[in-house]
């Protein structure tokens, strides 16, 4: 996503509706390319998922995109379904917030930590 948009809530909410990445004007070509490079490499290399992952009451399809609990749908973001899908890829694993944010956000940035916290919170 571009935009002129740099207040941390834009960032999040463009995150959140599935941008790979977040760009604010102005920016250097340079950057522009490298984080084009960026998405086209994970997109390349990113591991076939299972279809179905389960976790106690919660199913998360991988091929409808959708998540139940108790056979209930329960309707999450792109990031929340995002990280929930991490997590159940990695279950009973005490998780570090850098591999998380690696992970989810493709950064290592841990200023942007406490979105780890509002989104857990959500899942909750």
């Amino acid at each position: 996503m571009v935009t002129a948009k740099t207040s941390e809530i834009d960032v999040v909410k463009g995150l959140d509706h599935g941008a790979d990445d977040y760009l604010c004007k102005p920016f250097g070509i340079m950057e522009f390319i490298s984080r084009v490079k960026a998405v086209l490499r994970r997109a390349s290399t990113a591991p076939a998922s299972t279809t179905t992952l389960r976790f106690g009451d919660i199913t998360l399809d991988d091929v409808a995109r959708t998540v139940t609990v108790d056979g209930e749908p329960v309707e999450l973001t792109f990031k929340e379904y995002s990280l929930l899908h991490f997590f159940l890829e990695h279950p009973e694993e005490v998780l570090a917030r850098e591999r998380i944010m690696k992970a989810v956000w493709d950064t290592d940035d841990l200023l942007e930590s406490r979105t780890i916290d509002m989104h857990v919170r959500t899942l909750r």
